[in-house]
């Protein structure tokens, strides 16, 4: 295909990606977004630092002129060259392993390695957030004050989305923690709209060397088989190469549980997006009336704070 068809092609793709889908850089793995498609560039959007760039037609072609001669080599890829490569393999005709880029115009035509669907591209906060928001309005339409009349799935996708929240929530508060630690001193608590935190230090205890151990016994006199007993690594060991069976050394207690085993993300995705479209579609009276009553709620909790 000549460059200029291709540069056409690319326009078009880039203007039907999904709303949400990003591409990554196949070497930084540097995540981006399509912001527009002009007759003579591409503007894309870095998500890790806000930076936007064109990416030039004429560039475009030099890249292509050299894929259309021979494969390139990812490892070998310039960085201001990494987003033309993610864009070109867009094109039917522009395939990519996790080594080349190469023209093949016998190519069926497969989705673009570099491609990030909308569903899988959201950054952690926007997936907490989506679950907390797939959550609610599923404990919204569930009758979840006794769990056991539920019919299976609804039970299933209770349990799925609380884990997520939760597993998802958990690693926001660790990201929010070192930063309350650098202004919190010792003793002082920082308070927000929501609640209050302080500066707590728990210790962890490691025992030493075998060697610095059993030195200091030495010198109080302490006879050293008070402190030694079973190594269960070492136990594990012998059980492994040996036939001592387990029932002799261990008592086994069985813990039964649930475990969630996968997650359909675009499943998630298309109910968000439905939600969406509910509240775009409140209009006149409905719309307003819910409007006027999350303001309504809104100025009660403030209320309240402020009185508390």
């Amino acid at each position: 295909m000549e460059p200029d068809d291709t540069w056409t092609t690319l326009r078009q793709q880039c203007e039907t990606l999904e709303p949400g889908a990003e591409l990554v850089t196949p070497v930084s793995e540097r995540p981006f977004e399509i912001e527009q498609a002009d007759d003579d560039r591409i503007v894309v959007r870095f998500g890790d630092s806000g930076e936007t760039r064109p990416l030039w037609r004429e560039q475009f072609v030099v890249f292509l002129e050299q894929l259309n001669e021979g494969a390139v080599s990812i490892e070998h890829l310039q960085p201001g060259v990494e987003p033309y490569a993610s864009v070109v393999t867009l094109a039917d005709e522009y395939t990519a392993d996790e080594e080349m880029i190469s023209y093949d115009p016998d190519a069926g035509g497969g989705e673009s390695p570099f491609l990030v669907p909308p569903a899988a591209a959201r950054d952690q906060p926007e997936r907490v957030h989506d679950d907390a928001l797939l959550l609610a309005a599923l404990l919204e339409a569930l009758d979840t004050d006794d769990p056991a009349a539920l019919d299976t799935d609804s039970l299933t996708d209770l349990y799925v989305l609380a884990s997520d929240v939760q597993h998802g929530s958990n690693r926001v508060r660790r990201s929010a923690r070192d930063p309350l630690l650098e202004r919190l001193g010792p003793d002082q608590e920082l308070h927000g709209r929501y609640g209050t935190v302080r500066r707590t230090t728990r210790e962890r205890r490691k025992p030493k060397d075998a060697e610095t151990i059993f030195a200091a016994l030495d010198d109080y006199g302490i006879p050293r088989e008070w402190v030694t007993g079973v190594d269960r690594d070492k136990v594990d060991v012998v059980l492994a190469v040996t036939d001592l069976e387990e029932s002799e050394v261990y008592d086994v207690d069985e813990d039964v549980y649930v475990q969630k085993t996968g997650v359909d993300e675009d499943e998630k995705y298309s109910r968000l997006q439905g939600i969406a479209d509910r509240i775009d579609d409140l209009e006149g009276t409905e719309g307003e009336d819910l409007r006027e009553e999350l303001d309504d709620i809104e100025n009660r909790i403030e209320e309240a704070l402020s009185a508390g």
